[in-house]
């Protein structure tokens, strides 16, 4: 009888072992299985993120369709619209009204910009004041003379820069850049385009400041789709990953990451310079003060000779227009007070409304940016130093009188 026993315990023991590996196996499946299902998901919402942000197909038509049309004209159509040498590269955007490419003219590199908005008529975008409904290229209007067109040009920098006194010389800029074809005659489709870039801040400070060297050079442009010197490298610090892989990359862990992936610190030190050169260029340069209300590493590059480019200035705007814009403005707190991520005035109690003087100086701005981009690996001889002088810098704030002084430190 003792002997029978055995053989029973001997059959449930297989038993007892296959129960569990099932067990475990569909406890595998079912992790496995919602990992994938997760993955997916995330892969899905970024993915259509993605399309969003980048739509250069539908950039492009709605530019071809007015050009075939006769809207507009100049000197990217057609390689952009006929001959189709103007190619969309890789997706810079950051948001779906701005669309950014890098891109190929023919051989040269180059960074296309579109606008797929209509943009307000001073580009300020609905922070500082409701979006107008506009017509595209509505402007100027067939049978609107040269003349007639330089005064409305003339209208709109006063409006935007002030009541400056060279300004007739910066609308014979603007007619220079918009005869595209270099026949000594503005077309209607060329002042088209010329009108709607120059609803744009970047394009404007582009041309202002086309002498300079860390301004990009315009290419050439299309409606109010323009194509702007390439830059190398197209963030001031980090490395560029597929944007499946940076999904699952920690935010925190991506910047300690972004922090390894710079030149070296000589070489740094070059690039900042350059940035206290721009911010210099753009203070009080010859058509006023422009305010620097962005200033991240994202807006920044550098070139192989790591000379300092800028890759995205529409942030960058005219002091004039941004107080005649900001200084009604309602507010309950100074966060009510704010253009860009760095534009900042104060909130007035006593009549709920923002001032109009900006906080922070462009120069201490770049300060802040440039703080730990310049200590991680700075000589131990000279780091004291230049951390005490970068605090310094931060701590720069704005009166009318003391503006010149601050900036002269660069």
């Amino acid at each position: 009888m003792a002997r029978s026993l055995c053989p029973g315990a001997w059959l449930r023991k297989p038993y007892y072992l296959q129960a569990r590996f099932s067990y475990v196996r569909m406890k595998y499946l079912f992790f496995s299985w919602l990992v994938v299902f997760v993955g997916s998901w995330i892969i899905y919402v970024q993915y259509s993120t993605y399309t969003e942000l980048c739509r250069g197909k539908d950039c492009k038509k709605i530019i071809c369709d007015k050009y075939k049309t006769g809207v507009i004209d100049g000197p990217a159509c057609n390689s952009l619209c006929v001959t189709e040498t103007l190619y969309f590269g890789k997706c810079l955007s950051t948001k779906p009204n701005n669309q950014m490419y890098l891109g190929i003219w023919g051989n040269l590199p180059g960074v296309v910009k579109c606008q797929m908005e209509q943009a307000l008529h001073l580009d300020f975008g609905t922070e500082l004041e409701p979006r107008k409904e506009i017509v595209l290229f509505d402007k100027p209007t067939r049978g609107t003379t040269v003349q007639k067109f330089k005064e409305m040009v003339y209208s709109l920098f006063k409006a935007k820069l002030g009541d400056q006194g060279n300004l007739s010389e910066l609308v014979n800029l603007i007619l220079t850049v918009a005869d595209g074809d270099k026949d000594g005659q503005v077309s209607l489709g060329e002042a088209k385009s010329a009108w709607a870039l120059l609803q744009l801040n970047e394009f404007l400070l582009m041309v202002i400041l086309q002498d300079k060297e860390h301004t990009p050079k315009l290419m050439g442009f299309c409606g109010d789709l323009y194509v702007m010197e390439s830059v190398e490298y197209t963030s001031l610090y980090g490395i560029s990953l597929p944007w499946v892989i940076e999904l699952f990359i920690p935010s925190g862990f991506r910047r300690s990451m972004d922090q390894l992936f710079t030149p070296s610190w000589p070489r740094k030190a070059k690039i900042a310079i350059g940035l206290l050169e721009f911010v210099e260029d753009v203070f009080h340069g010859p058509y006023g003060n422009f305010l620097m209300c962005d200033i991240s590493a994202k807006n920044l590059g550098y070139n192989d000779k790591y000379d300092l480019k800028m890759v995205d200035m529409r942030k960058i705007v005219p002091e004039t227009n941004l107080k005649e814009l900001i200084k009604d403005r309602h507010c309950e707190s100074d966060l009510d007070c704010v253009y860009g991520t760095d534009c900042r005035t104060t909130c007035d109690q006593s009549t709920m409304r923002c001032t109009s003087e900006v906080i922070q100086p462009n120069l201490a701005k770049a300060c802040q940016l440039l703080k730990d981009y310049l200590l991680r690996g700075a000589p131990p001889e000279i780091r004291e130093e230049l951390e005490k002088q970068l605090y310094s810098c931060i701590a720069l704030k704005v009166t009318a009188n003391q503006m010149e002084m601050e900036h002269s430190l660069c």
